[in-house]
């Protein structure tokens, strides 16, 4: 991929995070990798949607430094990196502050599988970090936010949640593209806001059955996986 094409595909996705009503002003953020090149594109820092154009996204290599572009990068970069030095899967990272799930991030909690539409797409809770200590705040704070993402999938394969949401902070989700993180940020806030509802309805409302979420998401994941079109 030439980087005129990637950047078109960062630029796309960051404007269907606008066109999807998860961002705000110049809230959020969407990068991609080219790992046979070893750079990501990825939405300059504070810039406005609507004054975005597709050459405006910025080329950086995995240590962060700038390989193309005349503005600076998203604040976020070093937490895209880091994710993308550690999840050898991925290819896409959004970052948003989309109400419900920032809610939960704000909360300190893991979003809890309640229900059929969350199993369909992530299985078990949705993660929350724990949180950042002030050592790492004072020492590199967007590098350390990737950190503690890492850490919270120590024992989950990200693949399986492809979302997070950051303690005191907001959600990251990924994909095997940009186009793909951003669907899954557009399905993390849906759960979210579901989840939510849910518990203002049944605080102590139980988890959905693991037989019926190992149905709901193997039968879209996985090699026995019969959902959609062959």
């Amino acid at each position: 991929m030439s980087y005129t094409e990637l950047k078109r595909a960062v630029f796309e996705a960051n404007l269907e995070l606008q066109k999807r009503g998860l961002v705000i002003y110049t809230f959020g953020n969407v990068s991609q990798i080219d790992r046979a090149k070893g750079v990501i594109a990825i939405k300059p820092s504070g810039v406005a949607y609507e004054d975005m154009r597709a050459d405006d996204m910025v080329i950086v290599d995995l240590d962060n430094q700038i390989v193309e572009g005349k503005l600076r990068p998203s604040s976020d970069t070093k937490t895209h990196t880091h994710l993308y030095r550690h999840f050898a899967e991925i290819g896409g990272v959004t970052h948003t502050h989309s109400t419900y799930a920032t809610a939960w991030a704000q909360a300190k909690l893991p979003i809890p599988c309640l229900g059929t539409t969350h199993a369909d797409f992530v299985y078990g809770a949705v993660p929350c970090t724990g949180e950042m200590s002030m050592e790492q705040v004072a020492r590199d704070y967007e590098e350390e936010t990737g950190v503690q993402i890492v850490r919270a999938f120590a024992e989950l394969d990200p693949l399986a949640a492809p979302m997070v949401v950051v303690a005191g902070h907001a959600p990251f989700s990924w994909g095997k593209d940009a186009a793909k993180s951003v669907y899954h940020a557009v399905i993390l806030e849906e759960i979210a806001r579901m989840a939510y509802l849910t518990r203002t309805l049944a605080p102590q409302g139980d988890l959905l059955a693991r037989a019926v979420m190992d149905k709901h998401y193997f039968r879209k994941h996985g090699k026995n996986a019969y959902y959609g079109q062959a």
